[in-house]
């Protein structure tokens, strides 16, 4: 009952011919656990008491009605390998209990903040821990697999894993330049400078994705007329948006940071905007101009997009199709690692 997400699974419609796959986040939604799911043929769950909040009076409860719903899954699709998403890392244990009783095994897809954001750092030994535990550890980059290996886990580098929007909605753009900032009101978003960008560019319109509840109220009264605040769309309607503007605008300040909202709008063929490091310059050589994270940089960003948008659509197109060459090699690399620690445990009774 404490549960906001749903008890519907996302998955392959025909799943694989090999290990049963479960994917389990702490989290109200994200396209990669999904997405990774989909293309290893298993289920991917969004386990998130959202209602009880991140605060330090309800947080034990909320991490214990996810871990019960956790369980509970796990007991239910029996899997032969948990996929597990952190942060928070502690939606890993219940799956390393599952994985200990019944022989099984645990993937890790660690995202850039269970290293990097200073509310884990501190759990870094737990981190690390569990990373050598695992079959393997999902990374978006090499800087992430590098504190991985040092720490004597297993690494498979993921930077990014196909986006397919099953159905959508139309949308319903306005005349003119449209722009699409992707955005969750995180501390690494530069908001103030994004909002002063919309400002100086009268003749586009912003479409601000986002939950409100999480909008800092202190750039409530910083909002332009041309800004069009979305509120946490749903699967459909976010992916008619990423497929219907004319280009993707998502940033961060913080290095080593993967852009999901950028590469879900390649895998659309939208081209993107983003910030101006070195992962996200490696991650997007093609259809995308890459800002510094200020005003002046993001405006002259928008209109080096909008004089060049046809040649950056093709790029976008390019970087697609490149994007989905490296994928079938990733995917055989994880499903062939799969495959050797299941056989492994199999060949040890199990254990």
């Amino acid at each position: 009952a404490f549960l906001d997400a749903p008890d519907e699974a996302v998955g392959s419609a025909t799943p694989l011919n090999g290990p049963r796959i479960t994917y389990v986040s702490w989290a109200a939604s994200c396209s990669r656990s999904d997405h990774t799911a989909r293309e290893l043929g298993g289920q991917s769950h969004m386990v998130y008491a959202g209602s009880l909040g991140s605060r330090p009076s309800t947080i034990l409860f909320k991490y214990a009605a996810q871990w019960i719903r956790t369980a509970r899954i796990l007991r239910q699709e029996r899997p032969d390998i948990v996929f597990v998403m952190t942060p928070p890392l502690f939606a890993a244990l219940p799956a390393f209990w599952y994985a200990w009783r019944r022989g099984k095994r645990v993937v890790l897809d660690a995202h850039t903040a269970a290293f990097l954001h200073p509310r884990w750092r501190s759990w870094q030994w737990l981190q690390q821990r569990l990373c050598r535990m695992a079959a393997t550890t999902l990374v978006h980059n090499d800087h992430i697999g590098g504190l991985i290996r040092d720490g004597g886990g297993d690494v498979t580098l993921v930077p990014d894993v196909p986006i397919v929007f099953r159905h959508t909605q139309t949308f319903s753009r306005p005349p003119g330049f449209a722009v699409a900032v992707v955005c969750s009101f995180n501390d690494d978003e530069p908001l103030p400078a994004i909002l002063d960008a919309a400002r100086r560019m009268p003749d586009a319109s912003f479409f601000l994705t986002g939950d409100p509840r999480h909008f800092p109220s202190r750039l409530a009264d910083q909002v332009p007329s041309n800004v069009t605040m979305t509120g946490f769309l749903s699967t459909e309607a976010y992916g008619g948006l990423l497929a219907g503007a004319d280009v993707i605008l998502t940033l961060t300040t913080r290095d080593h940071t993967m852009s999901r909202g950028g590469y879900e709008a390649i895998y659309q063929g939208t081209p993107v905007i983003v910030s101006d490091w070195p992962i996200l310059r490696a991650a997007f050589p093609d259809g995308a101009v890459h800002v510094d994270n200020t005003p002046d940089g993001i405006v002259q960003g928008l209109e080096r997009m909008k004089a060049g948008l046809e040649e950056y659509r093709a790029g976008a197109a390019r970087l697609r199709d490149a994007k989905r060459r490296r994928w079938s090699d990733v995917r055989s690399r994880i499903l062939a690692r799969i495959e050797s620690v299941t056989e492994h445990a199999r060949s040890n009774g199990g254990r």
